[in-house]
């Protein structure tokens, strides 16, 4: 799966807005879209962040490996 569907799939699961996970990364409402839009991807910090966020790995996040 794309990062941009991944991304997407998890803050659904997860009953979170986009709103709710840019406001956490302190990132423009854009800025976030871009990366379920697949137009940008995030930094490594970011994606340590939204690990964070949805409790699960970097791993499932990029769609290396199952949840």
């Amino acid at each position: 799966m794309e990062f941009r569907s991944q991304l997407k799939e998890i803050r659904k699961a997860r009953g979170m807005t986009q709103k709710d996970v840019y406001l956490r990364l302190q990132v423009s409402p854009n800025c976030y879209a871009s990366w379920e839009q697949g137009r940008t991807e995030p930094d490594i910090a970011s994606i340590k962040k939204l690990c964070e966020i949805f409790g699960v790995s970097a791993d499932y996040l990029l769609g290396i490996e199952d949840e």
